[in-house]
């Protein structure tokens, strides 16, 4: 069996490490690397959109939430399909701006210093991202392999496989990497859902099995806690980066409308698999190692919950997902100190070639940092949380207005970027209960005693709330604030110009 499993991977990886050196050798110039020439068709489009959204979040975070919860962890996806429903009226909006970056937007709709936060705020976030991934990788090779490797060899494994088939394409080498492994897990996801539920004893074992809970809308959650799974969702949807660079890769406004359908119908059926799967899991194994570790549900079913050879086959695909996600919120803050720092403020007349070698040293540096929230982040499921709040409450907002608001105003913007990360990042830390490791370590230790110096207003506000309010998620407290600021700096300053305005308009 582990020989059936090492083939698996070994033909896995080759496919996309053979996609990015071939995918290498055609880039020539900036738009190659950044935007992929502008060449990506609906179909291509289709593929790494959905590739590119579901990764650990929803195999790993959303599968343990799935394993605790029931269906009811379904509130999670759903806020990403709720933003897909505004996103296909967005996407022609974003191919006709068609620049590198999110930040590239931020400066023509407000301007530079919006931008200079914006780039701040998609770094930690993205960061983030990739960190989890880089774990949850890691811990698939190690159900893999549980003699040979542990989880953290296996996370220093897939960080060094993502950055070297990143550095070497970029957007060209994320996309086309994205078309095979999308199909890949699709298809295995359909064969593998009703094998288990066959296994499980079909939906009246598996209603037998599990508490009455896991098959109802809230389940274990209240409608609070909900929504601040489907919140952070949504808004890291309707703002994301990753999606937009993919917008301005597409052959036309068209192409960009017409990828959002697919998206849709891929993204529900999918992440509604992904769920079922861990459900499923959670009647088959409900004690024992998986347990303790809810989070491998998903490869630890595949591993002893199904035959050999479709089980080497989904753990593959867990694996691929988790290599291409990482690829591309590696990517994507990397184009951010490409075109919003080197080019920007370094060097402006930089050539192509300085360009591309900048680019793949931000992609080595970016994942170092990455590597190293990946070894010491205590939960897949929080990190992503973190993520997805300091996104969406203080970008999400801004990129909407931009595109719909002809009254947000440059300082309104700038305003509520700020005040969105400042909360997110010292919500949880001004009580003590954030670590950027549960290990001891010193430099952890400056960091937080720093920390708390400067979020010290945010612990004056936090320590006189009630109970109630203070020990909620960090989302709607950032989001009112930074709405809040938004609005009220918008009001007392200059309104755009017509210029700025025309910028986004139909």
């Amino acid at each position: 069996m582990s020989l059936l499993y090492i083939v698996v991977l070994v033909v896995i990886a080759s496919a996309l490490l053979a996609v990015a050196i071939f995918r290498g050798l055609l880039v020539k110039t900036k738009a190659d690397y950044l935007v992929a020439g502008r060449s990506l068709s609906a179909f291509v489009l289709v593929l790494t959109l959905l590739t590119s959204w579901i990764g650990a979040g929803s195999l790993f975070a959303g599968a343990e939430n799935a394993y605790k919860n029931g269906f009811a962890a379904l509130w999670l996806p759903a806020g990403g399909w709720l933003g897909l429903l505004l996103i296909y009226f967005i996407a022609p909006r974003a191919r006709k701006f068609a620049q590198f970056t999110l930040p590239d937007l931020l400066e023509a709709r407000y301007n530079q210093t919006a931008r200079v936060l914006g780039t701040i705020a998609i770094l930690f976030a993205y960061v983030a991202i990739t960190s989890y991934q880089f774990k949850g990788g890691g811990n698939v090779l190690h159900l893999i392999f549980p003699d040979t490797l542990s989880a953290e060899q296996g996370t220093w494994i897939i960080a060094a496989f993502v950055v070297v088939t990143t550095a070497m394409a970029g957007m060209s080498s994320v996309a086309y990497m994205d078309v095979a492994i999308g199909s890949l897990v699709t298809v295995i996801c359909v064969i593998a859902t009703p094998m288990l539920l066959a296994k499980a004893g079909g939906w009246s074992g598996l209603h037998a099995a599990l508490p009455a809970t896991h098959f109802e809308v809230l389940g274990n959650l209240t409608l609070v806690k909900a929504l601040e799974f489907l919140v952070p969702t949504m808004l890291l949807m309707l703002g994301n980066q990753v999606m937009y660079q993919k917008f301005f890769s597409a052959k036309s406004e068209r192409d960009a409308r017409i990828s959002v359908v697919g998206w849709i119908v891929g993204t529900v059926v999918l992440e509604t698999l992904i769920v079922a799967i861990a459900v499923i899991g959670s009647a088959l194994y409900p004690t024992g190692e998986v347990a303790a570790q809810p989070y491998e549900i998903i490869p630890y079913t595949a591993r002893h919950g199904l035959p050999a050879l479709m089980g080497a086959l989904l753990l593959g695909a867990v694996f691929a997902k988790v290599i291409s996600t990482a690829s591309n919120y590696l990517f994507s803050p990397a184009s951010n100190l490409i075109e919003d720092v080197f080019v920007r403020y370094i060097s402006p007349g930089a050539s192509n070639r300085s360009v591309l070698i900048f680019s793949r040293v931000a992609v080595v540096l970016l994942g170092a940092w990455a590597l190293y929230q990946a070894l010491y982040a205590p939960s897949i499921l929080a990190k992503m949380l973190y993520a997805y709040t300091i996104y969406g409450a203080a970008l999400t907002p801004v990129v909407l207005a931009a595109f719909y608001s002809k009254r947000a105003t440059a300082w309104g913007a700038v305003a509520a970027i700020a005040i969105g990360t400042w909360v997110t990042l010292g919500w949880d830390l001004v009580q003590g209960s954030w670590r950027l490791s549960t290990k001891p370590q010193p430099l952890n230790e400056f960091v937080h005693a720093v920390g708390f110096v400067v979020f010290y207003p945010l612990f004056l506000v936090r320590s006189n709330l009630p109970s109630l309010l203070a020990d909620r998620d960090a989302i709607f407290p950032a989001l009112f604030a930074a709405i809040t600021a938004f609005i009220v700096v918008s009001a007392f300053t200059p309104k755009p110009s017509a210029e700025q305005l025309a910028k986004l308009a139909e």
